[in-house]
């Protein structure tokens, strides 16, 4: 079997592509992905065999690429960073294809974080954007708002089902009902980070209850206090 690529294209803008990632697509003599990661790397794949997919179809056209792949080099690209939101599917492509390389991308946390100017190495980083339970990380979340730390949260897009819904109305309505002061917890919300749609929400968790976000969103709750240097 050929080479399979899983890589990582950025948040949404083809200016947060990696150079090895636009390399590893120029390479590619197959692409699978989906639409909006698609476009993020359009002008690297006009002249590729490229496969759309959706959550409906991808099992099938993986299992087809597989047979049709032979010596050749297949590349999957993720929004974002491959290794963050995207365990699911990597897994399976690991279980279908065997050797399968990983290359990170920047992921829209990132891109969140230096918004809201939340440093990483004090935030808890939650996902939601997983088809498994989310009750343990809904838990991860009390516990990190308890503790004082910054939240950055992918929400859980899934209008189908109301139960498994969980976008940041939800989580104000959660939070609320387990007994947080929710009108004095700050947060951000971003929508279509560096895609040219951008759209920043700033107020306080309980300003998010009845709210509706695309699903390209992150929340940022900021509870980091500055601590600089020269305070040591």
């Amino acid at each position: 079997m050929g080479k399979v690529f899983a890589v990582g294209v950025g948040p949404g803008s083809p200016n947060y592509v990696t150079e090895i990632v636009r390399k590893i697509v120029a390479d590619a003599d197959i692409v699978v992905g989906y639409k909006y990661t698609l476009d993020v790397i359009a002008d690297l794949i006009k002249d590729k065999k490229t496969h759309v997919i959706t959550m409906a179809d991808q099992e099938k056209t993986y299992q087809r690429v597989k047979k049709e792949l032979g010596d050749g080099v297949l590349v999957i690209p993720f929004t974002g960073d491959v290794n963050f939101s995207e365990s699911e599917v990597v897994d399976r492509l690991i279980e279908i294809f065997g050797d399968v390389e990983l290359v990170p991308g920047i992921s829209s946390i990132q891109v969140a974080a230096s918004k809201a100017q939340v440093p990483l190495d004090k935030s808890k980083v939650i996902t939601m954007h997983v088809t498994t339970s989310i009750e343990e990380k809904k838990l991860e979340l009390q516990k990190a708002v308890i503790d004082g730390q910054s939240v950055i949260l992918i929400p859980r897009p899934w209008p189908n089902d109301p139960q498994k819904h969980f976008m940041p109305s939800e989580v104000a309505f959660y939070l609320k009902k387990n007994g947080f002061d929710t009108p004095k917890i700050p947060v951000h919300v971003f929508e279509s980070l560096t895609n040219g749609k951008e759209q920043t929400f700033t107020g306080s968790v309980q300003d998010l209850e009845g709210k509706e976000f695309s699903d390209l969103a992150v929340m940022v709750i900021s509870q980091t206090k500055p601590e600089s240097y020269i305070n040591f």
